[in-house]
């Protein structure tokens, strides 16, 4: 065999092995997520939006915003949908559609802390695990505290449908809540 076809042959034996199935499959990017509104609209009164805003992104030179339009009710059940944004694109990316799409590998953690209040999942993914678009708060004593969100993206099987879980956070957004 000449030299040039042994080398050709062994380059194309190279760029072969190199486009090999047996590489890792690349894993879903974490999402770019500049908003989060929670609008809570109780079964009587006044509905409460929490929202975070950083509109260049985590890594950016602007600080985020976080702000919780008024108290909830105490003793009072309220019905919570989340939506989430990305608008770092042209046009914005609704990231909600996204988690929908994925909801098998998502999975929203809401944490109370000194605070009278029960969060519950009101959705869940085809395995029947919960996934958080759709809550559903519970009210009870007046009080201060934080109410702390969190999306975790488990992707290949790590979603158990318990918080924290397995997997990233692909945000994290602590909330000050007035129940009176």
């Amino acid at each position: 065999m000449s030299r040039s076809l042994g080398g050709l042959l062994l380059f194309s034996v190279a760029l072969l092995a190199s486009c090999n199935d047996d590489d890792p499959e690349k894993v879903n990017e974490e999402e770019v997520i500049t908003d989060v509104v929670l609008l809570l609209t109780p079964t009587n009164g006044q509905s409460v939006t929490l929202a975070f805003s950083d509109p260049d992104g985590e890594n950016g030179s602007q600080a985020p915003t976080i702000e919780v339009s008024g108290p909830l009710a105490a003793n009072t059940t309220y019905d919570a949908v989340i939506a989430l944004t990305n608008a770092t694109t042209n046009p914005e990316t609704d990231i909600t559609e996204e988690i929908v799409e994925e909801a098998d590998e998502h999975l929203f953690c809401y944490t109370p802390s000194n605070l009278n209040l029960t969060i519950t999942a009101e959705d869940e993914d085809i395995q029947g695990r919960p996934i958080g678009l759709l809550t559903q708060w519970v009210t009870g004593a007046a009080g201060t505290g934080t109410v702390k969100v969190v999306l975790r993206h488990q992707p290949n099987g790590l979603k158990t449908g318990t918080c924290p879980g397995g997997g990233e956070t692909d945000i994290e957004v602590d909330f000050n809540v007035t129940i009176q």
